[in-house]
């Protein structure tokens, strides 16, 4: 049960790196893009403010940490 549990949670967390790394991608393409032709669009600004809230949401979608033993604290 607890190798099934760590298994998810290194998932979850894998996942959640992966997304990340897709989004910087997304937003360094987008602003290349959007500055490659000299001046900036308003479609270009609208593409590069949704790519980034996303990115926002997706980066506040952080996986918890969950510890894998509690401890006891012997100092009290």
């Amino acid at each position: 049960m607890a190798e099934t549990a760590e298994l998810l949670n290194r998932l979850r967390t894998g996942f959640w790196f992966f997304g990340l790394g897709s989004w910087s991608f997304g937003i360094c393409d987008r602003t290349i893009a959007a500055v490659s032709d000299g001046f900036l669009s308003a479609i270009d600004i609208m593409q590069l403010a949704t790519a980034s809230f996303f990115a926002m949401g997706w980066f506040l979608l952080k996986p918890r940490q969950q510890p894998d033993t509690i401890e006891p604290d012997f100092n009290e």
